[in-house]
């Protein structure tokens, strides 16, 4: 499997954001994006999950079936948590809509510190355990394409080790992970990109 990426342009609003960007990733390979606010992180992410159309360029998946959308996970900086919802129930939801194959929704509970909460209503737990449970959702449903959006954000550091841990594991799997963040997580990043920067 690789996710390539060739001669991709961002245009948003009438602006340009970046151009000519250029990679490649494989099994195995995580890739940092950073740059400063407005640079196009977030919207590299969409584009390659399949939201957002080009300007120019184009991201495809080699050695794989379907196409990279049905590949990725995305994890927005906002956590897409119904608060109606028990914590477990939101995640029987993404299993459902997603699809099967991860982990069980209680060992992904277990997974992230929130094996106690899966009877909470998810509109009780706190910003942190929202991401927490946002972060689940990339275990009960297999995906090979990790896209994460600023996903430490409102994480305290033991969260972070969970977040890091997952990212880590996911890449021994043979996972690809890309990261956008002002400052993201510590992990070992096979490619670097700074947005805003001529990148």
């Amino acid at each position: 499997m690789r996710l390539v990426v060739e001669g991709l342009a961002c245009a948003r609003g009438g602006r340009t954001l970046f151009e000519g960007l250029e990679f490649a990733l494989s099994a195995g390979d995580a890739l940092r994006v950073t740059g400063p606010n407005g640079a196009g992180k977030t919207s590299l992410l969409r584009l390659i999950a399949g939201l957002l159309a080009p300007a120019r360029g184009r991201v495809a998946l080699e050695g794989a079936e379907g196409g990279v959308g049905e590949a990725s996970h995305l994890l927005s900086h906002q956590d897409a948590i119904k608060g109606a919802l028990t914590a477990a129930e939101n995640l029987e939801f993404w299993r459902a809509v997603l699809g099967s194959g991860g982990s069980a929704v209680g060992a992904a509970l277990a997974a992230v510190g929130l094996a106690r909460h899966g009877t909470f209503p998810a509109s009780v737990l706190s910003a942190g355990q929202k991401r927490r449970l946002a972060l689940a959702r990339l275990l009960v449903a297999t995906r090979p394409i990790w896209l994460l959006d600023e996903p430490a954000s409102g994480l305290d550091a033991d969260g972070q080790k969970v977040l890091t841990g997952m990212i880590a594991g996911h890449l021994k799997a043979g996972g690809i992970v890309a990261v956008a963040a002002h400052g993201a997580p510590d992990f070992p990043a096979t490619r670097e990109i700074r947005l805003g920067s001529g990148a």
